[in-house]
């Protein structure tokens, strides 16, 4: 008897076995046809396709075989630099469509719906390439952007970023709660309560690419990792999170060629569900600028600058104290050019090369005055008061480099103006108590920082950031909601310590060959008028009976100008 029951759950396997093979043969079938017919693509949920629009030639995007309890479905499209438009129907309309280099549409499904298809096409005649995939979600899982009120799409999914010089900032729509299927959506209006929209949060993560790689297959492959909310959340980092009542806009710092992957998932706490926008990326310049793109950025204006200034920067690291008229010249340049520097950009309109041109030029002036000011005067204070302030500033900006400056509290200019005024000026009191110590640690820290700036005009480095970010605060108003974070990879690592082993040895020789030393070297002109003095008073000095230097040079021009007299005749004397 167990034997004879054995053979009907046998053939039944055997049968099931066959029909499970005969479908995927079908569905491998489906899918090759698919891929052969010109123009049509054909899409599985969650996978990453690459896909290629190229020059006027629209590409239909299929997916077939929707699940029944699948609500919502997000298409999304990235490419590294190019455009590409995204439709619901054949022919964009500005309703139906849109066009960006990081594009996504959201299609709401029917009931007894199992397909969607989607168009693209290059809206620059030029071919497009790049990584597509297809998102699902459920009833319960939130809508992203199922509250636009203000973009052109009925639900928008998208985040906007716009960028120049100092901020990076990120828009997007409100989502909705999410609904079943042949539901109305629920309505956006309802001010407040558990079951409207307002109970949704925005959870807001930042990707840094690698530094200095703008490759497309870098970018590829990256931008995967920032797709769907999983990858988001195990390889983004959560900066804040926003409530519905909070403005729909993010600011960063904007970080010219490096590549900055931003997303945004909105989470149902309800439910607990949540749902992923389409993720956008920048590199905070262009890749087809004919002049300074993301290929060109350094100027070469800015090279030569700041490799002097390197130069400069790495002799007064280990020479500065006992060369002290050089080291204050260069003291007296940074001062003043950054001070001048600021002035210019805020109040003229002149072209960068320019404003180049006239920091230096006035640096340069800022340096001869605070030499000559030192040689005539031969106190040491004024000299440590600006070295110290130098040093004060690099020591606060360092603080606020750190995720300190982040803080809430710092989004006020005055807490935060408050504060790094405080702190770059306890350095010069402390600089003033030790004279000696404070002036060689500001020639081994601000000489080792200027040759990470000259390093970081050939190679990126996050390291400039630390007095970049303070003057782009100095010189746009709105950069206090911007977020500062930036990319911590391995040349900023080599670099940290490239600038500390340059500090503690200028430092430690400077200390060391300075033990024996005078504090600070004595003043030119104090040393010339003791010697007048010396030479005034000492009868035996045979430079006491040389006539003074106005009396040499009106003998030596009254000579110039005699005219001699003649002799006569001269003749042998009788004896």
């Amino acid at each position: 008897m167990p034997v004879k029951e054995k053979q009907p759950c046998l053939g039944k396997s055997i049968h099931l076995l066959n029909n499970l093979i005969l479908m995927s043969i079908v569905v491998s079938w489906d899918e090759v046809m698919a891929q052969n017919v010109p123009g049509l693509v054909k899409f599985s949920l969650g996978q990453f396709q690459n896909l290629s629009v190229t020059q006027n030639f629209s590409v239909e995007a299929v997916l077939t075989r929707i699940p029944g309890d699948i609500t919502h479905i997000i298409f999304q499209f990235h490419s590294q630099y190019r455009n590409a438009t995204v439709s619901y129907d054949q022919t964009p309309t500005s309703n139906t469509s849109l066009t960006a280099h990081d594009v996504g549409l959201v299609s709401a499904l029917r009931l007894q719906q199992n397909s969607l298809q989607w168009y693209m096409e290059s809206p620059e005649s030029k071919p497009v390439s790049g990584m597509a995939v297809i998102l699902p979600y459920k009833a319960r899982d939130p809508v992203p952007g199922g509250c636009n009120l203000e973009y052109n799409l009925d639900i928008e999914p998208n985040i906007y970023l716009h960028y120049n010089l100092f901020e990076t900032i990120i828009r997007f729509a409100p989502a909705n709660i999410g609904y079943a299927r042949g539901q109305t959506a629920p309505s956006c209006n309802v001010s407040s309560g558990q079951t409207s929209r307002r109970r949704l949060e925005y959870d807001i993560y930042q990707y840094f690419l690698p530094e200095s790689d703008l490759s497309e297959q870098v970018f590829i492959g990256h931008i995967q990792k920032m797709a769907n909310i999983h990858e988001v959340v195990a390889n983004g980092k959560k900066l804040m999170t926003l409530s519905s009542n909070d403005q729909p806009m993010v600011s960063f710092s904007s970080l010219p060629g490096q590549g900055v992957i931003y997303s945004i998932i909105v989470r149902d706490p309800v439910f607990n569900t949540s749902a992923s926008y389409v993720p956008v990326h920048t590199y905070a310049c262009s890749f087809t600028s004919t002049l300074d793109n993301c290929y060109t950025l350094g100027k070469i204006s800015t090279k030569v600058f700041f490799t002097i200034a390197g130069m400069a920067g790495l002799f007064i690291c280990f020479f500065g104290h006992s060369f002290f008229k050089s080291e204050l010249f260069c003291m007296g340049f940074i001062f003043t050019a950054f001070l001048f520097f600021l002035l210019i950009t805020r109040t003229t309109p002149l072209s960068y090369d320019m404003r180049l041109s006239l920091t230096a030029l006035m640096g340069v002036m800022g340096g001869v005055l605070l030499v000559l000011c030192w040689w005539r005067f031969g106190s040491p204070l004024l000299s440590i008061l600006i070295v110290g302030l130098i040093l004060g500033f690099l020591f606060s900006s360092i603080f606020f480099f750190t995720p300190i400056g982040d803080f809430e509290i710092f989004r006020s200019d005055v807490v935060f103006w408050l504060t790094f005024t405080s702190i770059a000026l306890v350095v010069p009191l402390i600089c003033v108590r030790f004279p000696r110590e404070g002036n060689i640690t500001a020639c081994g820290v601000v000489g080792g920082y200027t040759v990470i700036l000259a390093v970081d005009t050939y190679t990126y480095t996050s390291l400039t950031y630390i007095t970049l970010d303070i003057l782009k605060r100095a010189l746009n108003n709105n950069f206090s909601k911007a977020f500062t974070n930036v990319p911590f990879q391995d040349i900023d690592f080599i670099m940290i310590t490239v600038w500390a082993v340059l500090a503690v040895s200028g430092m430690v020789l400077q200390l060391y060959r300075e033990r024996t030393r005078p504090v600070f070297p004595p003043s030119p002109y104090m040393m010339w008028k003791q010697e007048r003095e010396r030479r005034k008073t000492n009868i035996l000095d045979p430079s006491y009976h040389v006539p003074p230097l106005r009396a040499r040079l009106k003998s030596r021009v009254d000579e110039m100008f005699r005219r001699e007299e003649p002799a006569g005749e001269r003749t042998p004397l009788l004896l």
